[in-house]
C-alpha cells in the first residue's frame, strides 16, 4: 500500500497550482490556531448543548439503555459482539460505549448525554482540521455551522443516537488520517509514514462502520475530493480505496439483514416500486437542503409523503436533482469542480437513507433530522466557501461584512439548537411537541398515549388513543392499548369490544389474546380467561406474558403443579421477568420450599429494587427481622 514519496510530492504540487484549491498561506490569514479553534469549538457546542444535556431518557433509549440486559454484565458485553440480535442493531463499539456509561453511571441520563456532546465536538473539530488540512476557504466557519445547526440535535440529544455522532467522529478520523495518507494538504514530513497513516485510516473507518454503517460511503467521498484537488483518480487511488469500499459493502449488507430480520423494516410499508423509491429520493435530497437553510419547525417525526407515481408533479423533485447534477458536472471547466463534488458528497453520504434501502423508520416517515447528520456538512462547506469567496470580491468591506455575518449566523443557529435541545427533556414533552408541529402523527400518540397510560392518568390516555384510531382506524395495535386502558378505567364492555376488533383486523395476535384474558381474569371469568392465555401461548409459544398470566390462572383454580411449570418456562424464556420470579416464589412458599423461594425473591429485587412486596417476602423467607 505504500506510495512512493515523488508521486505524492507531484499530487501535492499539481494541488496547490489549481486555482480551486487557495494556498495555505491564503488560509492562515483567517484561520486560528489549532488549539484555539478546536477550544473555541468545544466551548461553543457545550454552550449550544447545556438544555440537551439535561434531557432524560426518551423513545428507544429503553431498548438501547434502560431496558437492555447486555449492558448489566460482562457476558451482555461478549453478547454485544458476537450475537446478532442480542441488541436492537448491530452496531457493537456503540453498544460497548453504552456498556461502559452503564458500567460507571447507571441509569442515570447525564453522562450519556455529555458522552454524545463531547463525540459531536470530536466531529467537528476533525471536520475542522479537514477543511483546513484541504486549505479550504472559511473552514472554521464551516466546522462552526456544522457543530452549531439544529437540525443535529437529534444526533446529538438522543441517546440512541450515539451510533450517529460516534460512527461520525470515527469516519472524520478515517477520512483525516486518509488524506495524510494521500499527501493532501500539507507536506507529511510530520504525518508519519504512509503504511502507517492507511493503516490507521482503515482502522478508524472499520470503528466507525462497527458505531453505524451508515459510514459505508466514506471512501467514495474520499474519491471525489481526491478527484476535486488533483482532477483525476489514479490507480493507487484506486488500490487503496477498495478494500475499505468493499468493507463496507460486506458490513452494509449485515445492517439490512438485521433490519429487515430483526428490527422488522418488512411488509405492506416497504412494499415499494423503483420508481416511487426514486420519487422518495428526489424528493429527500431537496427537503433535507432546504432544512439546512431554513431550519424552521424541526420536528422529531415528519409527515409521510403521499407517494403517487400518477402525479406529474412528484416527478419534478428528482428531475430537479438530476438537472442540477448534470449542470453542475457539464460547467465544471468553467465554475470549477467544488460544488460537483460537494453536491455529489452530500448525495452519496445520503444515500443509505433515501428510500432505496429498507430501514424501520418508513413505516411512519421517509425523513428525519438525523439522517443528514454527516452529509450536511458537503453543503455546509459549499455555502461557507462560495460566501467567503464573494466577501473576498469585495475588498476590506466585504470581510468586515462576511465576519459579522458569520458570528450573526452562529449566534442564531446556537439559539435555534439551545432551544431545540428544550424538546429531548423527557418522551412527554418530545411527544407532544411532535404532535403540535405534526398533528397527523399516529405513532407520536399512541406513544404518548402509552405514557400516560403508564403514569397512571388513564383519561388522558385514552383521549391519546380515541385521536389515534381517528387518523388510523384500522390499525389494530391502537384498539389493542385502548382496549388495555379502558379496562383499566374500569369500562368492560368497551375494553372487550376493541379486543375483539383488533382480532378481527389482525387474527391471530397472541398480545391481544393475552390481553382479552388478563380481561376476564380481572372480572373472575377464569375459564374464559384460561383459553384466552392457552391461544396466546399456541400462537406465540416463546413469549413469556401469557405464561405467567396461565400460571396465575392456574394457581387460582388450585392446580399448583401446572401453574409453578408454568412459571418456570416463563422464566426459561425471559430470566429477567420480575413477576414470574416473585409468583414462582410464591408458589414456593406455598410448598414449604423457602431455600428456592428465597433465590426468586433475591432475583425479583435484582431486577426491580422497589418491589415492597418481594422484599417483605424475602424477609419472611430468611426469617430476617
Amino acid at each position: 500500500m505504500t506510495r512512493r514519496r515523488t508521486a505524492r510530492r507531484q499530487a501535492i504540487t499539481t494541488a496547490k497550482r489549481s486555482p480551486q484549491a487557495p494556498t495555505r498561506a491564503s488560509v492562515a490569514n483567517y484561520a486560528p490556531p489549532v488549539a484555539a479553534g478546536a477550544g473555541a469549538l468545544v466551548l461553543l457546542i457545550f454552550l449550544a448543548y447545556w438544555p440537551a444535556m439535561q434531557g432524560g431518557f426518551i423513545w428507544d433509549d429503553d431498548q438501547y439503555v434502560t431496558r437492555n440486559a447486555a449492558l448489566r454484565t460482562a457476558n451482555g458485553l461478549a453478547q454485544i459482539w458476537i450475537e446478532p440480535g442480542a441488541v436492537p442493531q448491530y452496531y457493537p463499539l456503540t453498544f460497548t460505549t453504552l456498556w461502559v456509561n452503564y458500567q460507571l453511571s447507571g441509569l442515570a441520563p447525564g453522562p450519556y448525554h455529555v458522552t454524545n456532546v463531547v463525540l459531536h465536538a470530536l466531529a467537528a473539530v476533525l471536520f475542522w482540521l479537514i477543511l483546513r488540512r484541504l486549505a479550504f476557504p472559511g473552514a472554521w466557519l464551516a466546522a462552526a455551522i456544522f457543530a452549531l445547526h439544529p437540525v443535529q440535535v437529534e444526533s446529538v440529544a438522543w441517546i440512541s443516537e450515539r451510533k450517529n455522532v460516534l460512527s461520525g467522529a470515527l469516519g472524520l478520523g478515517a477520512m483525516l488520517a486518509y488524506l495524510r495518507f494521500a499527501g493532501e494538504g500539507d507536506d507529511d514530513a510530520r504525518g508519519g509514514s504512509d503504511r502507517s497513516m492507511y493503516a490507521l485510516a482503515l482502522t478508524l473507518f472499520a470503528l466507525a462502520l462497527l458505531a453505524k454503517t451508515v459510514t459505508c460511503t466514506i471512501p467514495i467521498v474520499i474519491a471525489f475530493i481526491l478527484w476535486w484537488k488533483r482532477g483525476r483518480i489514479g490507480v493507487d487511488d484506486v488500490r487503496s480505496l477498495v478494500p475499505m469500499l468493499l468493507l463496507g459493502l460486506a458490513l452494509g449488507c449485515v445492517t439490512i439483514w438485521m433490519e429487515q430480520q430483526h428490527v422488522g423494516a418488512r411488509g405492506a410499508s416497504w412494499d415499494l416500486s423503483f420508481v416511487e423509491r426514486t420519487l422518495i429520493a428526489g424528493r429527500a435530497l431537496w427537503f433535507y437542503a432546504w432544512a439546512l437553510v431554513w431550519p424552521h419547525d424541526l420536528t422529531f417525526i415528519y409527515p409521510k409523503w403521499d407517494i403517487d407515481t400518477g402525479r406529474a408533479w412528484q416527478y419534478l423533485f428528482p428531475l430537479a436533482a438530476v438537472a442540477l447534477a448534470l449542470g453542475l458536472l457539464l460547467g465544471h471547466r468553467r465554475i470549477g469542480r467544488g460544488p460537483l463534488v460537494a453536491v455529489s458528497c452530500f448525495a452519496v453520504t445520503l444515500a443509505p437513507a433515501l428510500g432505496f434501502i429498507d430501514v424501520y423508520p418508513m413505516r411512519y416517515t421517509f425523513v428525519a433530522d438525523h439522517y443528514q447528520y454527516l452529509a450536511s456538512a458537503a453543503l455546509i462547506s459549499l455555502v461557507v466557501a462560495l460566501g467567503v469567496h464573494a466577501a473576498r470580491r469585495v475588498g476590506a468591506a466585504g470581510r468586515t461584512i462576511g465576519t459579522i455575518a458569520g458570528a450573526l449566523v452562529l449566534v442564531v443557529l446556537m439559539s435555534l439548537t439551545w432551544r431545540q435541545g428544550h424538546i429531548y427533556a423527557d418522551e412527554g414533552t418530545l411527544w407532544r411537541d411532535t404532535i403540535a408541529k405534526n398533528p397527523g402523527v399516529v405513532m407520536a400518540r399512541v406513544n404518548l398515549g402509552m405514557l400516560l397510560h403508564g403514569q397512571g392518568r388513564l383519561d388522558d390516555a385514552a383521549e391519546q388513543f380515541t385521536a389515534a384510531l381517528q387518523l388510523a382506524p384500522t390499525d389494530a395495535e391502537i384498539h389493542d392499548n385502548l382496549g388495555v386502558t379502558l379496562a383499566a378505567l374500569g369500562d368492560r364492555e368497551a375494553a372487550r369490544s376493541h379486543f375483539e376488533e383488533a382480532l378481527r383486523i389482525a387474527p391471530g395476535t397472541p398480545g391481544t389474546y393475552n390481553n382479552l384474558g388478563n380481561l376476564f381474569a380481572s372480572g373472575g371469568q377464569f375459564a374464559e380467561a384460561l383459553g384466552h392465555y392457552e391461544e396466546a401461548v399456541r400462537l406465540a409459544p416463546a413469549y413469556a406474558d401469557p405464561r405467567n398470566n396461565l400460571a396465575n390462572v392456574l394457581a387460582q383454580q388450585g392446580r399448583g403443579d401446572e401453574a409453578i411449570a408454568q412459571y418456570r418456562v416463563a422464566l426459561q424464556l425471559d430470566p429477567n421477568y420480575a413477576a414470574a420470579h416473585y409468583n414462582l416464589g410464591v408458589m414456593l412458599i406455598d410448598r414449604g420450599d423457602t431455600r428456592e423461594a428465597a433465590e426468586h425473591f433475591r432475583a425479583t429485587l435484582q431486577i426491580n429494587p422497589g418491589h415492597a412486596q418481594a422484599h417483605a417476602a424475602l424477609a419472611a423467607a430468611t426469617g430476617a427481622p
